[in-house]
């Protein structure tokens, strides 16, 4: 029967071309501007790393004095001083963590085959690889001993070793960063994260950095931070060690906590970590105060989606509600013109349900044709979207569940504008229209 009605429905579209596609190209049209910001509203505020998004902390440590206004909403820094990052970075608990920094250098081959541009950069510790589930295409990553003495050695992506290597096995080559030489020492499988989680200070949308160097390097080549620096008190710093003692923010720090347990020995850890900075008279604090944080908590705390994002969403449905409210005019119209039709089927014996269920599998085909027009106008807004930034590159895209969302969305709301006129066509009274006959 359903197939059936389905011939039936495509019938009446073709005997009534003209408001048949302007119903379609309303519906269409709608779907394609709600598609279009729902992907982007989707693509924000999915889970970056479902597999381990419960088990990465954040960190964040308020080695300030009391009464410091910071902008986050519990007045705790987003980012560590050089120093707390990398006393926890060196600390045997937990397992797996990491200090990390934003970078950058000017890469060269120091030669006349490839011109030097400027690339970003990040510095971290070999933990960040198996913590964030990097694989790698060639060789791996440095080893213990290589961080502890700070070697000059860098991972690449397969992106940068394209450019500079033509995507051979580059493990054991040599590439300069600024006047330094470093040893490659793997090429990591492109990352194609959608939000950089890892670190929201700097970019949030921004492509992973095509390179990774070992954190140790800050000290020795005197690296500087490319990121976001924040201090809350006034500091004579002349010197780039005095840089690193002091009290400005500008270093990221995660760690892999794997169950209950391992957190809570974790806070302690922290807790009686700042109680012996206040106690050595470092900051004047009651009561010390730190965030450990997972991914998905991060990323809230940080409001990767915004209220416009949210604002932005609810306004494209609006707009949808009010391509529907057309419809249902144009359904009305067409439904209520078949009304002696109607007739006719009812005092043959066809039933109210009948009816109605024909007139809904009409408007279900009217949602699907819309639907998939949708995705073709929802491709071309997004594709506006990604040359407006290159911000929104990862963002601005559908995924499989977005475009299996884009037809069930129409279907559904067509079926929502086509309940008044399919109740009103069912309830026709046959005696009417067959006098009339």
């Amino acid at each position: 029967m359903l197939l059936h009605y389905i011939d039936l429905s495509w019938r009446s579209l073709k005997r009534t071309p003209l408001v048949s596609f302007l119903m379609i190209l309303a519906i269409a049209v709608g779907i394609g501007i709600t598609m279009t910001s729902l992907s982007v509203y989707h693509m924000m505020s999915m889970d970056p790393i479902p597999q381990k998004s419960t088990k990465l902390f954040a960190v964040q440590l308020n080695t300030t004095d009391d009464g410091t206004n910071w902008w986050t909403q519990d007045n705790v820094p987003l980012q560590l001083t050089y120093k707390d990052a990398m006393t926890l970075h060196k600390a045997e608990m937990p397992t797996r963590k990491t200090a990390s920094m934003r970078a950058g250098f000017t890469v060269h081959l120091n030669n006349q085959d490839l011109k030097p541009f400027l690339s970003d950069a990040r510095l971290i510790g070999r933990d960040f690889f198996p913590m964030f589930d990097r694989d790698f295409v060639y060789g791996s990553a440095w080893t213990t001993e290589q961080e502890n003495v700070s070697a000059p050695v860098v991972v690449i992506n397969e992106e940068l070793n394209d450019r500079l290597f033509g995507g051979s096995n580059s493990v054991g080559k040599q590439v300069y960063l600024d006047d330094n030489v470093f040893t490659v020492v793997g090429v990591m499988k492109q990352w194609d994260s959608h939000t950089k989680y890892y670190d929201l200070n700097n970019g949030a949308f921004d492509s992973p950095e095509p390179m990774f160097l070992p954190i140790t390097l800050v000290a020795p080549m005197q690296i500087e931070s490319w990121g976001n620096n924040n201090g809350w008190k006034h500091e004579a710093i002349s010197t780039f060690e005095g840089q690193l003692q002091s009290e400005i923010f500008w270093l990221q720090f995660w760690a892999e906590l794997n169950s209950p347990a391992e957190v809570q020995n974790y806070r302690d850890y922290l807790q009686a970590y700042l109680e012996k900075q206040g106690q050595l008279g470092r900051y004047n604090r009651t009561v010390p105060e730190f965030n450990l944080k997972n991914v998905i908590e991060w990323m809230e705390y940080n409001n990767v989606v915004t209220s416009d994002n949210k604002v932005l969403l609810g306004l494209s449905f609006l707009f949808l509600a009010v391509c529907l409210a057309n419809i249902l005019g144009l359904l009305l119209g067409k439904f209520l013109r078949r009304a002696p039709e109607i007739g006719v089927r009812r005092a043959l014996g066809a039933s109210k349900r009948q009816i109605f269920v024909q007139h809904l599998v009409e408007v279900s085909l009217l949602g699907f044709l819309g639907g998939l027009l949708g995705i073709a106008i929802a491709q071309l807004g997004l594709w506006g979207v990604r040359t407006t930034s290159n911000e929104y590159n990862a963002l601005a895209t559908m995924d499989l569940s977005m475009l299996l969302a884009a037809p069930t969305i129409a279907i559904s709301a067509c079926i929502i504008a086509g309940l008044y006129p399919a109740w009103l066509v069912c309830r026709t009274q046959p005696a009417i229209y067959l006098k009339t006959q």
